[in-house]
């Protein structure tokens, strides 16, 4: 086939559609989208005709919905419903004649009681004088259920000195309820020989090529019987543009050379063919269909990573405009995917990164993008751990190059220099950072023990009879290297916390602690009172003068268990204590107790006999 030397669509716009000239029909034409028997319209659409009997068209038999198409209600008698003289054909040529058309009525059990008026078209070619060329019948055409555009045709050859024919269609069925057509797209085709082209070498007639490639083809076109004595035309087109024919080409054979910098689009190559003598007018030519080569651009790329970085960090590279990507740089490095990371990254990996982008349709570039990496700074302390005595101070010290600062800094002199002084409470691990000029960053650390000072308690003082023996309390804790109790005398073991003591008299023993690595000595003492024996008094004057106003033996108080309770003539107790030292003032239930004797009675509770007399209140 070659392109369409005729195609009447009827135009596009708005409805309604203008109306066709006199000579081309003789049905009446009609603004509305429903006309009725023997008249037509030209519309884009129609909508709900006759109760819904016609099919509802939203758009040509292209899909356009601003596309003509005609509308014809047959009328009652057969007739001609569409003629037109088709002028500037070659003689002695083959056409092909086709046109779309729909049966409007739809199938339906209530719409013409079932039975519709099916229309029946013939196309008739005529010379100008009315001798019939050629014909052909479309017998019945039944209606359906959906819209569905049909396309119906056939050829015809016009004799030699013969370039205009006139077409015409006639409806052969009687108007009535049904016998509704739409119609659309009558073209004229050129026939001739089957053209088959190809690209020699490859099995499609479809290839690409990527922008900035070089490249020669070579296109060849097998020819059919169809022609006497054929010629042959071949054509290019550029990004859909109408074809142009290759001057001087003209065999079965095209051979075509892209070079470097062809445009990117699409190129189409084609053969026309026509009769010798007929291959300068246009409507005489039959053409293959196209070999197609597209040059895609390449891709647009982007190289970018996230540095400068300091080494031992992670440096992620990212490209674009691409499906596949393959990485290549310094130390042999290789990756692939639009984003890689380098993990723990050292100088060695500083540098040029080229990046391979190749797209889905094969084209490639390469784009680079440059890594720099930052030394690190290194430091080190001048010792990892070390061990003071509580409320010592300590030098820290770090050696290297930028800016330092130390953590924890609230028991530090001066965070931000190399070698401050700590004074820590606790244990402590200082860290100290150390930042160059790039901001990278290493660290170390000193761990400071502090050794508490002990805690040492030599227990409460002690009060004993001569000739007796006492159990002295000690307490210690915390960092203790040893301790030992002094005086070395009538003691039973000056390295146990719980000695046994016996000083014949009064005498002040002191518990003394070491504490561990150095960090001192800390002692408390205990007091042993000696009582030569228990004395009591046998009188007092409790008068608040403050002399003699408390009757107490202090001697009692070396045996912590005893009991005294003292009664007055008549057998009543007037005062009573247990396990105390609290002397009696003489006073009963908050009164002064009456001057005279009084009995008391005392229970060592040591197993020993009670202890009785009597004691006088002088006033």
């Amino acid at each position: 086939m070659g392109d369409p030397l005729v195609n009447i669509n009827f135009g596009a716009g708005t409805n309604p559609g203008a109306q066709l000239s006199a000579a081309t029909t003789s049905y009446q034409y009609v603004t509305n989208d429903c006309p009725n028997d023997g008249f037509y319209t030209v519309r884009n659409n129609t909508n709900s005709c006759f109760g819904n009997s016609w099919f509802s068209l939203a758009a040509d038999h292209t899909g356009n919905t601003n596309g003509y198409f005609m509308l014809v209600n047959a009328s009652i008698q057969p007739s001609a419903f569409y003629v037109d003289t088709v002028r500037g054909l070659c003689g002695n040529s083959t056409y092909e004649f086709a046109a779309w058309i729909i049966n409007m009525s739809i199938l339906q059990p209530n719409g013409c009681n079932g039975n519709p008026i099916q229309p029946n078209i013939s196309f008739a070619i005529e010379k100008i004088d009315g001798t019939v060329l050629q014909s052909y019948n479309t017998n019945n055409i039944p209606p359906s259920t959906s819209a569905i555009w049909k396309q119906y045709g056939f050829f015809f050859n016009t004799p030699i000195g013969i370039s205009d024919i006139v077409l015409r269609m006639t409806n052969n069925a009687t108007g009535g309820c049904g016998n509704d057509i739409a119609l659309d797209d009558i073209t004229f085709k050129p026939c001739g020989p089957l053209l088959t082209p190809s690209i020699v070498g490859l099995p499609t007639t479809t290839t690409t090529l990527c922008e900035g490639s070089s490249k020669t083809f070579d296109f060849s076109c097998t020819v059919s019987s169809g022609f006497n004595l054929p010629t042959y035309q071949w054509q290019q087109s550029f990004n859909g543009a109408p074809f142009t024919d290759i001057i001087g080409q003209n065999s079965t054979s095209l051979q075509i050379n892209f070079i470097p910098n062809a445009a990117v689009g699409v190129y189409e190559y084609r053969l026309s063919a026509a009769e010798a003598g007929n291959l300068n007018s246009l409507q005489c030519r039959i053409s293959s269909t196209t070999i197609k080569i597209t040059v895609n651009k390449k891709p647009i790329t982007t190289c970018i990573n996230d540095g400068p970085i300091c080494e031992g960090n992670t440096i992620t590279l990212t490209a674009t405009g691409g499906d596949i990507y393959q990485w290549t740089g310094p130390n042999n490095y290789v990756g692939s995917g639009n984003t890689v990371t380098i993990n723990n990254i050292t100088l060695a990996n500083a540098g040029i990164y080229n990046i391979l982008v190749k797209d889905v349709n094969g084209c490639e570039k390469t784009d680079f993008t440059s890594v720099i990496i930052n030394q690190k700074p290194t430091v080190q302390t001048s010792f990892l751990d070390s061990t003071i005595c509580a409320g010592k101070t300590v030098q820290l010290l770090a050696i290297g190059t930028g800016s330092f600062e130390w953590t924890p800094s609230a028991t530090l002199i001066n965070s931000s220099t190399s070698a401050p002084i700590a004074k820590p409470t606790i244990d402590t691990k200082y860290t100290v950072v150390v930042t160059n000029s790039f901001g990278c960053k290493d660290s170390a650390y000193s761990n400071v023990t502090v050794v508490q000072k002990p805690v040492v308690n030599a227990g409460p003082d002690k009060i004993i009879v001569a000739n007796k023996s006492v159990v002295l309390d000690g307490n210690v804790s915390g960092n203790i290297e040893r301790f030992a109790w002094s005086p070395n005398e009538f003691i039973s073991n000056i390295n146990a916390l719980l000695p046994i003591v016996n000083p014949p008299s009064n005498k002040q023993y002191t518990l003394t602690v070491t504490a561990s690595k150095g960090c001192g000595e800390v002692s408390d003492s205990v007091f042993v009172k000696i009582y030569e024996g228990i004395f009591i008094p046998n009188s007092f004057t409790p008068n608040g003068d403050n002399k003699n106003d408390i009757w107490n033996i202090p001697a009692l108080e070396a045996y912590p268990l005893h009991e005294l309770v003292i009664y007055n003539r008549y057998g009543q107790v007037v005062f009573q204590r247990k396990k105390s030292s609290n002397g009696w003032d003489g006073k009963l239930k908050g009164d002064a107790a009456p001057a005279g004797a009084y009995t008391y009675v005392i229970d060592l509770k040591n197993g020993t006999n009670l202890i009785k007399g009597s004691l006088l209140i002088i006033r």
